[in-house]
């Protein structure tokens, strides 16, 4: 055993001999920390823009350096073996990530490392080596951009356009052309140009640095409320963002927390940048509630939704909402109709820059840069990272605030006036807020809570268009059918009693009703009733009401899952199950103790993301504060049961405000359930306060449904 004399003798020899292998390759050891950081980066994920050029920048040099050294006549053959040796240790870690990511393997072609970004990253590198290169190696300049066309190839058969799209145009053929859009003026070369700014930039905020709040500086709260309308009211974090809007800002990344109204904000911040005609990509299951939310808010304008292969738009609307998995289809149609405007709701849908969705997003926007000066631009997402700081990456893209390989003019000047580079530590912090300037709006429910109720019920409605959703409505207008049938024959047998013609008697109305109930009651699942109806209904959500509810626990954490029957429930549980997200289960055939360590581990283990629970058993006797926010995938009978069910979450120990999102599906009875039990809870509070009870308050949600359809069935509801 050496002396330890003797083992440092040896350990001089070899770090001795170590640096002089790096006298001969000095851009060995840059490239093994570099593959480490990268080979790093790849076990948390795939890897994001910035470090895919890493990777391309280090295959090259290997390359490189490999040819080199075997050529150099002038280093000893063990020295060359030895320096081979370590590039071979390299190359096996680049072969290891791309095994893991195999999107990487096209990587490692010959003439991947020909970007103006990879070239100035070699360039740098090798400065940094100590290598002398030559002039034409040291400027490196941009490519001009080529203007991509917004329908690929491959999308071009599916374009549809429309019959009312083509009035538009035809009633307009020509586009008011905007008189600011100017040729683009040579950009002057600035400071940073030779800099590779990306990784910086995410490095800033992947380390936090500067430690402050990331959300721009909003004006104060305006004088006067100028934007509300009748019977509404901004509050006051919205109205500081609005004017912002107001002021000339137009791009943002609007990252509040769910709740706290960033529909409305996006809808009125179009009304103030006059930015028509507005598209706004989303969720298909939030697109009927973005409808309502542009007609409630901005009443003087038209909105549309966008089905299918969109027969039934109105194209000559203000406002254009689809979803993002019928977009493609669209393209065409909607780049050449002069849009000034565009949304994106929960933008972290498009943070796969390969997929299909995402490229349709940054075409459009692209596009429409390309048409408008200054248009509004704004991405919604309560959770913009999901896996790694390069998640900021499609979004600042879709906003114009870097495009993926650097920064746009406007951030690039920004980050030029700090008078730092990447090489001084302060860059980072200024670097930061020099992007969160460019848009970034970010508060919490806990910082506005004073202008928040501590209850807030928010209804979702979404469009049944399948064929399920079909039946349903065909079987609503059958029942209706029925019983009105059934309250003509009464009518006929009785007399009409001096009805004045097109006049509907109440009491007969509810006395079919109420036959029909205790009939329907009676039946229990066998026959085709309101119960089986609305089941059904449940059935159909079932999905739609599971995607939101895994959304939301992505943006806002635990998240309480509320359903009336088993199979909605099973359907939740085998969704939440395929997209990764945790949850636990209380049902009515758990003992106390079962149910009690699924309470226990939704509340106390930050890996469950969702409780599935039933209305009924879940609904009375359980603490479920863990989570502030609640989805009713289908809705109660009663107002009570209702209520009952979101204070599992609104009780003590509940420190933030409560959202419970109902599931409505749109055009079918639970539209009308859904304002019966709003009606019941309104009339509990009236009474409370001493006002006159409506007659029809002691009818339950049930009956009052049943004589709701009757009476549509008769032409008067």
């Amino acid at each position: 055993m050496p002396t330890t004399a003797s083992a440092q003798s040896s350990a001089r020899r070899r770090k001795t001999s170590t640096s002089r292998r790096d006298d001969e390759a000095p851009i060995i050891p840059i490239l093994a920390r570099k593959v480490r950081e990268i080979e790093a980066k790849s076990q948390r994920g795939k890897l994001g823009p910035t470090n895919r050029v890493k990777f391309q920048v280090i295959a090259f040099l290997v390359r490189e350096e490999r040819a080199r050294v075997k050529a150099d006549t002038e280093i000893a053959e063990s020295a060359r073996v030895e320096l081979l040796k370590r590039l071979d240790g390299v190359a096996t870690i680049l072969a290891k990530t791309a095994a893991r990511d195999t999107s990487l393997i096209q990587l490692l072609e010959v003439d991947q490392a020909t970007s103006p970004v990879a070239r100035r990253m070699r360039r740098d590198w090798l400065l940094e080596s100590g290598a002398e290169l030559p002039p034409d190696e040291l400027i490196i300049t941009d490519a001009k951009p080529q203007a991509a066309p917004v329908v690929p190839a491959a999308l071009a058969d599916r374009q549809v356009v429309p019959a009312q799209v083509e009035a538009r145009q035809m009633s307009n053929p020509f586009l008011a052309p905007d008189l600011a859009l100017r040729a683009p003026k040579d950009t002057p070369r600035r400071r940073l140009d030779g800099w590779e700014l990306m990784g910086p930039l995410y490095k800033a905020f992947e380390t936090g640095a500067g430690g402050n709040h990331a959300s721009m500086e909003l004006p104060p709260v305006p004088e006067y409320d100028r934007l509300s309308p009748k019977g509404l009211e901004v509050m006051v974090h919205q109205s500081r963002f609005l004017e912002s809007v107001r002021q000339g800002h137009r791009t943002f990344l609007l990252a509040d927390e769910p709740g706290l109204g960033k529909t409305a904000e996006s809808v009125l911040a179009a009304s103030v940048a006059d930015a028509y005609p507005l598209l706004v990509v989303v969720p298909n299951v939030v697109k009927m509630n973005w409808a309502r939310e542009v007609e409630r808010w901005t009443p003087q304008r038209r909105a549309t939704v966008i089905q299918g292969d969109g027969e039934s738009i109105d194209a000559f609307a203000d406002v254009f909402i689809v979803n993002y998995e019928i977009l493609d289809r669209h393209l065409s149609w909607l780049s050449a109709l002069g849009l000034r405007g565009m949304v994106v709701d929960e933008a972290h849908f498009i943070k796969n820059l390969t997929s299909q969705r995402s490229q349709n997003v940054l075409a459009l926007a692209s596009r429409i840069r390309e048409q408008v000066r200054d248009p509004l631009l704004m991405a919604l997402t309560g959770t913009p990272l999901i896996n790694d700081v390069e998640d900021f990456d499609a979004i600042w893209r879709f906003l114009g605030w870097t495009t993926g390989e650097k920064p746009g003019p406007i951030l690039m000047e920004k980050l030029d006036e700090t008078g730092l580079t990447p090489a001084d530590k302060a860059f980072y912090p200024e670097a930061r807020d020099a992007v969160i300037s460019m848009g970034i709006v970010r508060r919490k429910k806990k910082d506005v809570a004073a202008d928040l109720p501590d209850k807030l019920i928010a209804d979702l409605p979404v469009e049944l268009d399948d064929e399920f959703g079909r039946s349903i409505r065909a079987a609503e207008r059958e029942l209706g059918e029925r019983l009105a049938g059934r309250y003509r024959r009464i009518i006929e047998a009785r007399g009409d009693r001096g009805l004045a013609p097109g006049e509907i008697d109440t009491d007969i109305v509810r006395l079919v009703a109420q036959n029909e109930l205790e009939e329907s009651k009676a039946a229990g699942t066998g026959a085709e009733n309101v119960f089986t109806m609305v089941r059904k209904i449940g059935q159909a959500k079932a999905l739609l009401a599971a995607d939101y509810a895994a959304q939301l626990q992505r943006s806002v954490g635990k998240v309480v899952f509320f359903a009336k029957h088993i199979d909605v429930m099973d359907a939740a549980e085998s969704h939440f199950a395929s997209v990764g997200v945790r949850s636990v289960s209380l049902r009515g055939d758990q003992t106390a103790a079962v149910r009690q360590q699924a309470i226990d581990e939704f509340n106390n283990d930050p890996d469950v993301g969702v409780a599935v629970c039933s209305l009924t058993a879940a609904g009375v006797g359980v603490n479920l504060q863990a989570a502030s926010n609640v989805v009713l995938a289908e809705l109660s009978w009663t107002a009570a049961e209702q209520t009952q069910a979101i204070d599992r979450v609104h009780r003590i120990g509940q420190d933030e405000p409560v959202t419970a999102w109902r599931i409505i599906a749109a055009h079918t009875i639970d539209t009308k359930i859904a304002e019966l039990i709003d009606s019941k809870q309104g009339l509990a509070a009236r009474a409370l306060d001493g006002e006159a009870v409506d007659p029809q308050s002691s009818d339950s949600v049930q009956l009052s449904a049943l004589m709701h359809l009757v009476r549509r069935a008769l032409g008067g509801d």
